[in-house]
Parts: structure tokens; C-alpha cells; sequence
């Protein structure tokens, strides 16, 4: 994405339009649109002649375009994965691996960040019932091992708001779920989790219509980015007034929702019920 929006800058910067660089790579214009937009890989022979074309001639310059295309253009750890991953979920997992800050809010089931493996395989079981177990034993180690993204040494901030429904449906059994309650009670510690619980008690919010994510980044490059998930696929927003719509909806919840600080406690209460 920022290789892409770096050719954008080149391209504007000399003059040239879509179809003037389609041309010169004998492709059309939309082939342009998607290399600047990130929808395909970046071909090197591609991304060499466009640099010629922009003017970048210095050495120095093309050479470490080049290496940086060449790196973007291999493979994320979950790749080993693509046996059981949808194509549409794999953009998720990598713009998760890359992003400073993930919000989100959850009406229905705890993060997968946050998920033990018997809850992910109880979720897995109920989502995708004709699923063999071997496929759901991948899924569940995919999901796992997403978690490790918490605990690395630059880990992005997770602030989730969940609705008081995730807490209060029976999943996978009573056992499951006071395992379930304690690995969140844990993640109340963590310096880089923050939860808020959205009471039944505060009546309608402004996101009752499903569940979302809103990644930010580092990179003044890559806007910030939205994703909701439906039943079969998912949708990534980046225009701005889109994602500010999820935005201003997360901020409303989070005022309306219980303060992080008092999470444990609620969590503590909860526990005691199952």
C-alpha cells in the first residue's frame, strides 16, 4: 500500500495520467489504478519501467524501490494457512500484523485476539458447521497464533467495546466460558488491551447494525481502514468519510459503554454467575 501510494505521488508529480502510464507498460488504465490502490502484486519489470517514466533515474533511488517492491511482494506467515483462509480475510489478517491501533466492536462473540482455542473451536464449529475437523484444527491454530501479534515488542493497541450479549451466550459450555471470562480478565493487565463493556442497561448505540474493525497506522501513507464482515466475505472501506462514519459510531459507544477501568470488575461479577 505505500509502495503503491508512492508510485501515485510519482505519477501525479511528473503529469502523467492513468492511461499515459498504461500505455507505456502496455496495459490498461485500470491496471494503473490497481498497483497505485494495492489490489495486485507489484511486478518488478512493471514498477522499473515506471520509475523510468516518472524520472527517477537516480540508481540509489530505483534500486531501493525495487528491493522494497521485491519485499512487499513475498508471502505473510499466514500464506502456510491458504489451504483454509479465505482470500477476502487474508487482507484482514495482514493490515492486523501492520497496524499501530485496532478498535473494534463486537456484538456477538470475544475478538479472535482474545479468543482461548476451545471458544475459537466452538465459534469455528457453529460458523462453518460442514467443516472436517482438521480444517477447524487449522482455523483454530491460525487464530492462535494471530494472538502472538499482543506480544511482540511493538504491539499495537487493542481497544475493543463488547456488547454485554458476547459475555452472556453460552459458548462451548460453562467450562469454556469461565476460561473464556479469565483469559479476558488477564488481558485487562495488559498495558496495550483496553476492553469496554457495552451494557444491555444503556438501550441503542449507534453500531447495532454489526460488528466492526477500524485499523490505524504508523505510516502517514496508509489511511486508516475500516472492515465489516458478513456471512460470506467482508468489505474494506479507506475513503475517509466512510471510515469516519465507523469512527464517530466507535467514539459514541465508548462513551456510552463502561469505563475500561471498570472492566475486571465486571468481568469478576460475570465470572461468578457462570
Amino acid at each position: 500500500m505505500v509502495l503503491g501510494k508512492r508510485l501515485q505521488d510519482l505519477r501525479e508529480q511528473a503529469g502523467i495520467t492513468y492511461e499515459q502510464a498504461g500505455r507505456e507498460l502496455d496495459v490498461t488504465h485500470a491496471t494503473i489504478r490497481r498497483m497505485e490502490k494495492a489490489e495486485v502484486g507489484l511486478k518488478i519489470p512493471y514498477v522499473e519501467k515506471l520509475l523510468h517514466v516518472y524520472g527517477v533515474t537516480s540508481p540509489e533511488e530505483v534500486s531501493g524501490f525495487l528491493a522494497l517492491a521485491r519485499e512487499a511482494n513475498r508471502p505473510g506467515w499466514w500464506h502456510s494457512f491458504r489451504d483454509v483462509l479465505p482470500d477476502w480475510f487474508s487482507a484482514f489478517v495482514s493490515l492486523e500484523g501492520e497496524a499501530a491501533v485496532i478498535r473494534a466492536y463486537e456484538p456477538h462473540y470475544v475478538p479472535g485476539l482474545l479468543q482461548t482455542p476451545d471458544y475459537a473451536r466452538a465459534t469455528l464449529r457453529a460458523g462453518q458447521p460442514h467443516a472436517a475437523p482438521a480444517e477447524i484444527d487449522r482455523l483454530v491454530t491460525l487464530r492462535t497464533e494471530r494472538q502472538a501479534l499482543l506480544s511482540k515488542p511493538e504491539a499495537p493497541l487493542l481497544w475493543v467495546v463488547m456488547d454485554e450479549t458476547v459475555l452472556r451466550r453460552p459458548i462451548g459450555g460453562r467450562k469454556v466460558m469461565r476460561e473464556q471470562v479469565d483469559r479476558l480478565i488477564e488481558a485487562t493487565e495488559l498495558s496495550n488491551v483496553r476492553l469496554q463493556i457495552m451494557p444491555f442497561a444503556v438501550g441503542p448505540h449507534p453500531a447495532m447494525y454489526g460488528p466492526f474493525h477500524i485499523f490505524r497506522f504508523q505510516l502517514q501513507e496508509i489511511p486508516d481502514i475500516a472492515y465489516s464482515e458478513h456471512l460470506v466475505g467482508g468489505v474494506y472501506f479507506d475513503e475517509r468519510d466512510d471510515v469516519s462514519s465507523f469512527l464517530e459510531a466507535l467514539d459514541r459507544m465508548c462513551a456510552q459503554a463502561a469505563p475500561a477501568q471498570s472492566t475486571k470488575a465486571i468481568l469478576d461479577g460475570m465470572r461468578k454467575e457462570i
